[in-house]
């Protein structure tokens, strides 16, 4: 699994008022969606182009386009979809699924309760995008779900992980047997006594949408 840290000064002037207790949600979800824009720039050095012939004003050329099939973004809902118009600012043409989830905050599993995914995902790039890596369930679960209709290449986008969720997402993909790989804008101090990411920044969901 490749583990990819964004470090880049507006990451970090964006993720610091995402931190600060006072931004209210409006602000919340503009500042993630920026954020995620420039993650998925980092996210997407390997997606996968075909060449493509044009002809500009003066001369034809050659240049590359997404091949096809498309890629397939997945938010992780519900926290995930705050994060999914700044990926699909940068890719556009890729078609979108949903995966929803819910943790136990006593056991701190994970179950799915809602799929809207392809029949299949043979031969497609799967974008995950989940603000937090806490504990890493929510990932290793969608991880092997995708896997389990043919994605062959994972990569997740989240703005912090915690080294605990890392580790275990980590030891979930050696077993998975495809490319997996984890863009961050920070990795944090650690998670505390009940799952949630030290510093971190709160509850994602009710911060992007108010608690419900």
């Amino acid at each position: 699994m490749r583990v990819h840290v964004a470090d880049h000064p507006l990451i970090n002037h964006k993720l610091t008022y995402l931190r600060d207790e006072r931004t209210d949600s409006p602000t919340f979800r503009r500042l993630a969606e920026e954020l995620v824009t420039l993650l998925a720039y980092e996210a997407t050095r390997e997606v996968r182009v075909e060449p493509f012939d044009i002809r500009t004003p003066v001369a034809p050329t050659s240049g590359i386009k997404l091949a096809n099939p498309k890629p397939v973004i997945v938010p992780i809902l519900r926290a995930g979809l705050g994060m999914l118009e700044g990926m699909t600012r940068l890719l556009p043409s890729a078609e979108v699924g949903f995966l929803g989830t819910v943790r136990d905050e006593k056991t701190l599993g994970v179950t799915a309760y809602a799929n809207r995914l392809p029949e299949t995902l043979h031969g497609r790039q799967v974008f995950v995008i989940d603000p937090m890596l806490a504990t890493g369930h929510t990932l290793v679960m969608a991880f092997e779900f995708l896997r389990d209709l043919g994605a062959d290449d994972i990569t997740a986008v989240c703005l912090l992980g915690a080294p605990e969720g890392i580790e275990a997402v980590r030891e979930s993909a050696d077993q998975l047997g495809i490319p997996v790989t984890l863009v961050l804008g920070a990795i944090d101090e650690r998670l505390d006594e009940n799952g949630y990411i030290v510093p971190g920044l709160g509850d994602a969901g009710d911060r992007l949408y108010g608690v419900v």
